[in-house]
């Protein structure tokens, strides 16, 4: 009953359900990158720096050159391996046997050329115009290597999501189970884990998170599980507090009266009263891992190169702030300001929604 009220409250504020169909659809978005990605290779890492750091909106003819290195076969999860060189160019002269193109930003007159034999057996100037040429466009503009920047902001998104359901699963494993143990049987436990979260809440969080990350080696997962362990702290003391006090209540009580075992009173009477107030620490824990993810890879400690990361994207082109293109900077940072906004917004209003003195 208090989740349908809770629910209705939740429909009436417009901005809970905007922030909820944000995040639901940077998280369609986090699913599906690899099929909304201009750029479908691996973490979007095609190279073209001859036209590195160009603005949104800009466009190139593109001549891709085959290699006869092993295609691999595209993948959901991971996209396709690069295998191919693309070439941007300003002009293309054909003749029978070869082309002749000049590259993009080339000052000077000078033309390369290349044999059709370059190109699968028997391919004919129809195929080459219609396979291997194309005019490719960049919404968002390029990064300074002359990457596709809307398909590595989406690709990115992975990182942003899969490091709030990861660290927020880890924070709600440990810090349920150690808050349930400390809240119900009180005593030495209670003291014990008591003593453990006021050391760890004594420890800069960025310092211990940092600690943990380069002592388990810089890396993906390595973040997921550094952020994790630093953020149970907060669940812990609100667990131990809620299972306190339901302890006390006199259902509570008659469940001991009745001989029901201490398992089940935790896990099906006084657990389960925590779940409201664990629903919005796990949005705000949710945006504090993004923005904790996006300041590791801003120091070079997260999601390493080629992987794409939007904290990595702002370190790789902050100093363009300065250089007349910010929107290299901008871009990234404002996807992580919205996300986070969007998780903060929602986590108010579920606070809000569900309290029962509303």
């Amino acid at each position: 009953m208090e989740f349908k009220r809770a629910l209705n409250r939740l429909k009436k504020d417009v901005w809970a359900l905007v922030s909820a169909l944000y995040i639901l659809g940077v998280c369609g978005i986090a699913v599906f990158a690899y099929q909304l990605a201009p750029d479908a290779t691996r973490f979007a890492n095609q190279m073209r720096l001859s036209i590195h750091s160009k603005p949104p909106g800009f466009s190139c003819h593109v001549l891709t050159i085959p290699r006869n290195a092993p295609r691999e076969d595209s993948s959901f999860f991971t996209g396709s391996r690069n295998t191919n060189e693309e070439i941007p160019i300003e002009e293309i002269r054909w003749s029978e046997k070869e082309i002749a193109f000049k590259r993009y930003g080339n000052a000077t007159d000078y033309f390369e050329t290349i044999s059709f034999t370059q190109f699968p057996k028997g391919t004919q100037r129809a195929d080459i115009e219609q396979l291997y040429l194309q005019e490719k466009y960049f919404l968002f503009g390029t990064d300074k290597y002359g990457r596709d920047l809307l398909s590595r902001l989406i690709i990115g998104s992975r990182i942003s999501i899969s490091i709030g359901f990861v660290a927020v699963l880890i924070s709600l494993v440990v810090g349920v189970f150690l808050g349930a143990l400390a809240g119900f049987y009180g005593g030495g436990v209670d003291k014990l884990i008591l003593w453990l979260i006021n050391v760890m809440w004594s420890i800069p969080t960025l310092l211990m998170v940092i600690a943990i990350t380069l002592a388990l080696g810089r890396g993906f997962w390595q973040v997921f599980v550094a952020v994790g362990f630093t953020m149970w702290v907060e669940v812990a003391r609100l667990v131990r507090g809620l299972v306190k006090s339901t302890k006390e209540e006199i259902y509570v009580q008659a469940g001991t009266v009745l001989g029901f075992s201490q398992t089940r009173i935790l896990v099906h009477h006084i657990l389960p009263m925590t779940l409201a107030p664990l629903i919005v620490i796990s949005a705000a824990n949710f945006a504090s891992a993004i923005l904790m993810e996006s300041g590791l890879s801003f120091l070079g400690i997260g999601a390493q190169p080629p992987m794409p990361s939007w904290g990595g994207m702002v370190k790789d082109h902050f100093r363009y702030l300065l250089l007349g293109k910010p929107y290299l900077a901008i871009l990234p940072g404002l996807a992580i300001m919205s996300l986070v906004l969007a998780f903060m917004t929602l986590g108010n209003s579920l606070r809000d929604a569900l309290d029962v003195r509303r």
